[in-house]
């Protein structure tokens, strides 16, 4: 009887490699202990960025600090955002550096707008804690 072939397995496909920004990004959040980190790569979509990061902080005040955060550590590496909104109401922030949006919400901010089902096709994107 011949023995069976055995086909090497295939390796599952690597995750998309994340740019430097939004790793450092990512890191800073989770440095401020953001809630339901996810990153979403639009590129393969129509969507006017590369990228969503979408967190949560459990009230204004940690919101405001994931921001903040953010905003200090991507501007080690000289990038600025182009827009930053709603920082004063602290319900949801938005830094806008153009590859990437970054959104910080409050639970029930995020819950109602639903960026996740709005860009549901995208790939989600594994973010190391």
């Amino acid at each position: 009887m011949a023995k069976a072939e055995r086909r090497p397995r295939k390796s599952p496909p690597a995750p998309p490699r994340l740019p430097a920004e939004i790793t450092l990004a990512t890191t800073a959040a989770l440095d401020k202990k953001v809630i339901d980190l996810v990153v979403l790569d639009l590129r393969k979509g129509s969507a006017f960025t590369d990228f969503f990061i979408i967190g949560t902080g459990a009230n204004v005040r940690q919101v405001q600090a994931i921001a903040d955060a953010i905003e200090e550590s991507v501007g080690k590496k000289g990038v600025r955002p182009a827009l930053v909104e709603g920082y004063s109401r602290g319900e949801w922030v938005l830094l806008d550096y153009f590859d990437f949006i970054v959104h910080v919400f409050l639970p029930a901010t995020r819950d109602f707008y639903g960026l996740e089902r709005l860009w549901g096709d995208a790939e989600r994107v594994e973010v190391p804690a």
